[in-house]
């Protein structure tokens, strides 16, 4: 993975859930809220679980871990302070991304998983391009859901991130 790769997959992580957040705030808390039979069961779980998940990643590339011993845990019951968190962790993930060196994606990345414990070993580059993809996976999730309460999130195309040069 390039280095401008991860400095552009960062900030299309912000422009996505910069959408993805404006579009939930058009709903009531119990919509948000609502069990959609999605696989973190609503919006908010989805939303909290992108904001777990990127905090455990994030943890691990700055050597830190995030303390999470579940990754349906509901980090913030209250969407505008769940918005907040969001805001502060997407910071911290494009401060990552601009910092990031050939060195340290050329390295291994040590961690233990949330769901199995044991020691692993991966290379950075490989974990990083999960990081983002993970992302991409769950706001696909959410675009479904936000769908079903008439929400259009509008283009999500990464060649469509603004200032990207693409379409």
């Amino acid at each position: 993975m390039p280095i401008n790769q991860a400095r552009t997959l960062a900030r299309y992580n912000r422009w996505m859930n910069d959408k993805f957040y404006a579009l939930s705030s058009q709903l009531t808390d119990a919509q948000r809220k609502q069990d959609c039979r999605a696989y973190f069961k609503s919006i908010h779980g989805t939303l909290n679980h992108l904001l777990l998940g990127d905090r455990i990643w994030l943890g691990r590339f700055e050597g830190q871990p995030y303390p999470a011993s579940r990754l349906d845990a509901e980090l913030f019951a209250d969407f505008e302070e769940l918005r907040v968190a969001r805001l502060h962790t997407d910071d911290r993930i494009q401060a990552w991304a601009n910092a990031v060196t050939d060195e340290i994606l050329n390295a291994e990345l040590h961690y233990r998983s949330v769901v199995n414990p044991a020691p692993r070993s991966i290379p950075m580059w490989l974990a990083v391009s999960h990081f983002f993809n993970h992302q991409t996976h769950h706001r696909g999730q959410l675009s479904t859901l936000l769908s079903q309460f008439g929400l259009d999130c509008g283009v999500t195309d990464l060649l469509w991130l603004p200032d990207a040069g693409g379409a």
